[in-house]
């Protein structure tokens, strides 16, 4: 295999511009301005086009290695900056630099390409950028009382509920969701060799195939934490701390989900202990229907906001802190209204801005 290497030293300055121009060319919103721009950058200088160039083929050259000889690339790669990082004074980082330019593993079939990213500082950027570029990224969000159905490119399945939004972004190692608010239920194709991230808050899901979902709605009282429900297979949920997903699996603090099983996590990512599954499922919003358990009336009330105006209010505290429990349609606020003076001591007041919810006299 034949690799043309990355421009040398006297155009080390152009690198962060190439690098740039890549990962952006890469990205979904690219637009005809974008292209105009880059092809000015091009024309402005022969050494543009030059380094560009050289750095697409380098790039092929990386996806042209067979996928298991990548494996054995990234595990000594990883040893190798090690080694060199560990060595503190010049003679010892020199010899370390010598035993890996000896190293044999490379196989033959690897070629320039495999050399040159052991051999060469460059060569460790440009395999850590093709790394991080990501094959493919789209954003998704569900509208105030809409549900939303999308089919990812690996046959993977999202339907997000009301008022979620969402980025995916698709990596050759692995795959990640980050769910900004709102919740959505996961149908994942089993990939041993790429797995599934979802990142939500200060928690993490990792999973390989499996259905489950995951809710975050930071911006709602007394529900502000993050809830993982398992369905099919199963899910390991840890806290992050602002990790990412490539370095979950090296977070050894770890809950391992099976079907029927679910969790929950404040909004610092502390885990509360495993439950099982209610009995309306995963997610009950599928059909259309939320429940409730005991819930203060004014949580119960934000709950149904999520979905679409009811129209009601509340001042008096005491009322706030009314408990509710039952089974109810989000999107069907007129039978809400009907129904609350029957389950609370409650009654419904008409103001001018729509009704109050009182305490009944």
């Amino acid at each position: 295999m034949n690799a043309t290497p990355l421009p040398p030293d006297n155009t080390a300055g152009l690198r962060p511009q190439v690098l740039d121009w890549c990962v952006r060319r890469q990205r979904a919103d690219w637009s005809t301005a974008d292209e105009q721009a880059f092809q000015h950058w091009l024309e402005a200088d022969a050494s543009h086009r030059s380094a560009y160039l050289q750095w697409e083929q380098h790039s092929a050259a990386i996806d042209a290695i067979p996928a298991d000889a990548l494996a054995q690339l990234r595990r000594n790669l990883a040893h190798d900056k090690a080694q060199l990082a560990a060595a503190e004074t010049p003679a010892p980082r020199a010899a370390a630099a010598a035993t890996v330019l000896r190293r044999r593993w490379v196989l033959p079939s690897l070629g320039m390409a495999a050399a040159l990213l052991m051999t060469s500082g460059t060569g460790l950027l440009a395999w850590q950028h093709w790394q991080a570029r990501p094959l493919f990224t789209q954003a998704y969000a569900s509208e105030r009382g809409q549900q939303l159905e999308v089919q990812l490119p690996d046959g993977s399945q999202l339907r997000l509920d009301t008022a979620t939004r969402l980025e995916v972004a698709y990596y050759r190692d692995r795959r990640e969701v980050l769910l900004h608010e709102g919740q959505a239920v996961f149908s994942v194709q089993a990939s041993p060799q790429r797995p599934f991230h979802v990142l939500s808050g200060p928690v993490g899901i990792t999973v390989v195939g499996t259905r489950f979902s995951v809710r975050y709605t930071p911006g709602l009282a007394g529900s502000n934490g993050v809830r993982v429900a398992v369905e099919e297979g199963q899910v390991r949920v840890v806290r992050r701390d602002g990790v990412p997903g490539p370095a979950l699996a090296q977070i050894p603090e770890a809950l391992t989900l099976v079907a029927g099983q679910q969790i929950s996590a404040d909004s610092q990512g502390s885990l509360a202990p495993v439950q099982p599954v209610a009995a309306e499922g995963i997610a009950a919003w599928r059909e259309h229907r939320i429940s409730f358990v005991n819930t203060p009336l004014s949580q119960a009330l934000a709950e149904f906001e999520r979905y679409g105006s009811t129209g009601l209010t509340i001042s008096d505290p005491a009322v706030a802190a009314l408990r509710l429990s039952g089974t109810f349609d989000p999107s069907d606020s007129l039978t809400l209204r009907k129904l609350l003076p029957q389950a609370l001591p409650v009654r419904l007041q008409q103001l001018a801005g729509g009704l109050e919810i009182r305490a009944a006299r």
